[in-house]
């Protein structure tokens, strides 16, 4: 079959990568795709939320299968522009994104079901944000969500008062993360380790993928502003069998069963961030697609076909299909440009990529990347590359990572040295 793949990250890296081993899959477009992409599939010059023109180009190369990577285009309905032409598209539509595309839907919807989060409240102005601030009713540090979509960055984790003042300002007066700030979500800070845990569903039924990890900060030890993901691992100790048996008893499986009570069924990647409290895993948000780079992690271990697990839960039954996973652990640590996640410069020449992926292991997925008029590999966003490694142990796939780090070059590189710091010390206690 054909398949269309929408988006240019490192995520749709990922999934054309793990789609080109299918036997099923006869060729893959990737629209617009990156440098990596364009290696081994067809980049198309279509931006991913030209739903118009990702229609016309399903049609025209009679695509079997689009798989949708972005949330941006799946809040806007770019699933359901699909479905209703009769085209099969694998995301959740319009109104099941709103688990992502609004962090008071998300909320309220996990208040009417009982899926355990932190306490909140909802303000659309911001004099009532401050005087709530104020009054005496939050223990600091103190969470700031700004309510829409914000590319992983509408997050403000605010130590004292001032500080959530300034927040206030910045959301929902100074604009900083565009109509997202139109509401806010003031929530307690939840203490805990955190874990993603991510699921395939068709609407009534969920297929658990393997536990990982993100690290969301800019700096070594969660220091600095939020970014869209500097890393992540994989290995099955993140969630013990006990804790994923109350991920899916008390957050998966309640949160799909209510949005097929509230009409609008979840066919797609649901997406729990999770903080593993000491009164168990709370939901600090959900996302309702794969998570990047938590994606460059996971499908390496994934032994089974994605190409058919995809398009069953286009379909909208995944009955009957198990998923297999590679016992392995997987680290991928996410290359940067200078000045990342404020401004940063592009048209860095890129090199070392090839000597990187040497010993069959490794992938270096591309996500802020382009092609120079030569043909050269150039920076061309704020996360450029996502280097990603697995092996029997995490020792080793660490080792494995930074050794494959090492061998690339950009003007300005940087990235953390500290992912999966957290696993290791787990293995050492």
């Amino acid at each position: 079959m054909k398949v269309l793949v929408v988006g240019s990250g490192g995520r749709e890296h990922a999934l054309v990568w793990k789609l080109k081993q299918s036997d099923l899959v006869e060729e893959i477009f990737c629209a617009p795709g990156n440098a990596g992409t364009a290696r081994i599939a067809r980049n198309l010059p279509i931006a991913a939320d030209d739903a118009p023109a990702l229609l016309d180009c399903a049609r025209s190369q009679s695509i079997n299968l689009t798989v949708v990577g972005p949330e941006a285009p799946l809040a806007a309905g770019l699933v359901d522009v699909f479905q209703d032409e009769g085209l099969a598209a694998a995301g959740p539509r319009a109104d099941a994104a709103r688990l992502e595309s609004s962090k008071a839907f998300a909320k309220e919807f996990m208040q009417r079901h009982r899926i355990p989060t932190a306490r909140y409240r909802l303000f659309e102005e911001a004099d009532a944000a401050e005087r709530s601030l104020r009054s005496g009713e939050w223990e600091y540090p103190v969470v700031l969500k700004a309510d829409g979509l914000a590319a992983g960055k509408g997050v403000l984790i605010c130590p004292d008062l001032e500080q959530a003042l300034q927040g206030v300002d910045a959301v929902m007066r100074q604009r900083r993360f565009g109509q997202a700030g139109d509401r806010l979500v003031i929530e307690e800070f939840l203490q805990g380790e955190e874990a993603s845990f991510m699921a395939f569903c068709d609407g009534e039924r969920l297929l658990p993928m393997v536990p990982s990890q993100d690290h969301k900060k800019i700096g070594e030890g969660e220091t600095g502003p939020n970014t869209g993901g500097m890393g992540a691992y994989s290995v099955d100790s993140i969630l013990d069998r006990e804790l994923r048996r109350r991920v899916l008893a008390e957050v998966m499986r309640p949160a799909v069963e209510g949005m097929a009570q509230e009409g609008c069924p979840f066919s797609g990647v649901l997406y729990a961030g999770l903080m593993l409290t000491t009164q168990g895993p709370k939901v600090l948000e959900f996302n309702v697609r794969l998570g990047d780079p938590e994606t460059q992690v996971v499908l390496p271990r994934l032994k089974s076909d994605l190409a058919q697990v995809m398009l069953a839960m286009a379909e909208g039954s995944l009955q009957g299909i198990d998923l297999e996973w590679d016992d392995s652990a997987s680290v991928c640590v996410v290359l940067a440009a200078p000045g990342y996640p404020g401004s940063y410069p592009k048209g860095m020449a890129i090199s070392g990529i090839e000597m990187a992926e040497e010993g069959g292991r490794t992938v270096v997925f591309h996500a802020g990347s382009s092609l120079d008029e030569e043909g050269a590999v150039v920076a061309s966003g704020g996360r450029v590359l996502g280097v990603t490694s697995w092996a029997d142990s995490l020792q080793d796939a660490v080792a494995q990572v930074y050794e494959g780090v090492n061998k690339i070059r950009f003007d300005g590189m940087c990235y953390r040295r500290d992912i999966a710091a957290k696993g290791l010390s787990r293995i050492r206690a």
